[in-house]
């Protein structure tokens, strides 16, 4: 028994900090929303690219995801995992000290190039370090899995506190001394990387996917100012469209790609990332225009805006562990699914009656608290379906592309509804009926998005023959 303890203390640790790692990644898309009005005033965005503060991080995260997963194959996940949190180090510090627009989406962009380090080399030492006890892994996914929304509405919450009472840079600052912590304690904590592996990096295909992300969300943001008619407008995604079929084609060709395209072949893998992707395209969006319309239209100052949401930040933890696990253990990933997302759908049909004389305790509160519930049991199944479907010598490439439909949906539906909004007249500032009208017209839209969802994961997704193990084996761990 005394040799077990030692063990034991040591997976709890590499737990806390696989967990830790998903819960910055993903709270770093969400801190700095609360920042985003004093970061405009004082850097000189416009309102229309004030939105690229978040899609400089979450391009470079998603289009950089799978080079990461493909990095830690061959290189080891814990050096990744240890490489990532230092260049995420580097790029907070940057984004901190920015005094102008270019700056600062440079150390945003360099942020997100640490997260994509951190993120599939996380999933992949849990695996490694959880993977020989079914019982154990179906815990350490579940907490795994709630630590991502936990820490997009956390990040909402302490953006508040830090812009309030010291100054924005500190959203950024804070990731430093997080950082120092967890690659000192990665040498004790985590399992030793095995020899590298031979094997090439496909840096086109990084450049390609990363290239084609990035000129798309360009073009749904700039639409708005250029015109929907204009020759740029149409142009510009077709040249994302351009540079996205290349990179198929050269993952077609190569031998060793950055993405085996028959992958998607295996049954529910495909649907389930599609689903995912389509979560973070409604989610994602919510707390964005909630924070612009708790700020702007209620008049919230930063701290009070950040509190708002911390109902919903330990409704999704709770709802995530103990709620998620157990329902999709007695219903399945396809009913829970569908069932989440129309429930997210409904949330954001909700807010989307808010009213410019409205207050916390009518317009936010409640349906905040229904977008969490809908987000957390949807999250797990997918999750869990996305990673389990793929065989187990693939669970590298299966983390990359769930994380990769996460961060690609996230902009993707940010980019959508805030050039949605901004036609509807959420540029108008000062003009609290034209904010609330584009704000409740994309709570409208990221509604639409979810129902979408709904729809095709009803159609795509398969039972399996047997459960995902997070779903099963999540609950088993707590009975």
């Amino acid at each position: 028994m005394s040799q077990s303890i030692p063990g034991r203390g040591k997976k709890r640790l590499a737990l806390f900090l696989i967990a830790l790692a998903q819960f910055v990644v993903i709270m770093d898309t969400s801190i700095v929303g609360v920042a985003l009005p004093r970061m405009q005033e004082e850097l000189g965005f416009s309102p229309e690219n004030l939105s690229w503060v978040f899609n400089a991080y979450v391009i470079t995260f998603g289009g950089l995801l799978l080079l990461g997963g493909r990095l830690g194959d061959v290189f080891g996940a814990r050096r990744m995992f240890t490489t990532g949190w230092v260049v995420l180090l580097v790029g907070s510090a940057v984004a901190g000290l920015a005094g102008n627009v270019v700056l600062e989406l440079i150390g945003r962009g360099v942020q997100g190039a640490g997260a994509a380090l951190i993120a599939p080399a996380a999933l992949t030492l849990l695996m490694k370090t959880f993977g020989s006890s079914p019982k154990e892994l179906g815990g350490a996914l579940a907490l795994y899995g709630a630590a991502a929304p936990a820490g997009g509405t956390a990040g909402v919450f302490l953006g508040g506190v830090i812009t309030e009472y010291m100054s924005w840079p500190w959203v950024f600052f804070i990731n430093i001394p997080l950082a120092l912590v967890v690659i000192a304690l990665v040498a004790t904590a985590l399992p030793a990387d095995g020899p590298r592996i031979r094997g090439s990096i496909d840096t086109a295909g990084a450049l390609l996917v990363t290239a084609g992300l990035a000129l798309g969300v360009f073009a749904i943001v700039r639409a708005p100012e250029s015109g929907w008619a204009s020759l740029e407008t149409w142009g510009t995604p077709a040249g994302a469209v351009a540079l996205l079929g290349l990179f198929v084609l050269v993952q077609a060709r190569r031998k060793q790609p950055l993405m085996r395209l028959s992958i998607f072949r295996i049954p529910n893998l495909a649907a389930a990332n599609l689903a995912q992707l389509l979560l973070a395209a409604a989610w994602i969006p919510m707390w964005f225009f909630l924070n612009l319309y708790l700020q702007q239209v209620l008049g919230y100052s930063a701290f009070p805006s950040g509190a708002a949401l911390l109902p919903m930040t330990a409704f999704t933890m709770i709802t995530m562990i103990l709620l998620a696990p157990r329902l999709a253990a007695r219903f399945g990933p396809k009913v829970m699914t569908v069932s989440g997302l129309v429930v997210l759908a409904g949330a954001l049909m909700w807010l989307s009656f808010v009213r410019v004389d409205g207050n916390f305790w009518v317009d936010v509160l409640p349906a905040s608290l229904l977008a969490a519930l809908g987000m957390s049991l949807a999250f797990i199944p997918t999750l869990g379906t996305a990673i389990s479907s793929a065989p187990p010598q693939e669970g590298g490439l299966a983390s990359g592309l769930v994380n990769t439909s996460y961060q690609v949906g996230s902009a993707l539906g940010l980019a959508a509804m805030t050039a949605f909004a901004a036609a509807n007249g959420a540029t108008e500032s000062g003009n609290l009926p034209a904010l609330t009208t584009g704000f409740s017209l994309a709570f409208i839209g990221a509604a639409s998005i979810a129902l979408a969802g709904a729809l095709l994961a009803a159609i795509t997704l398969r039972a399996p023959t047997r459960a995902p193990v997070v779903e099963k084996e999540a609950i088993a761990t707590r009975q």
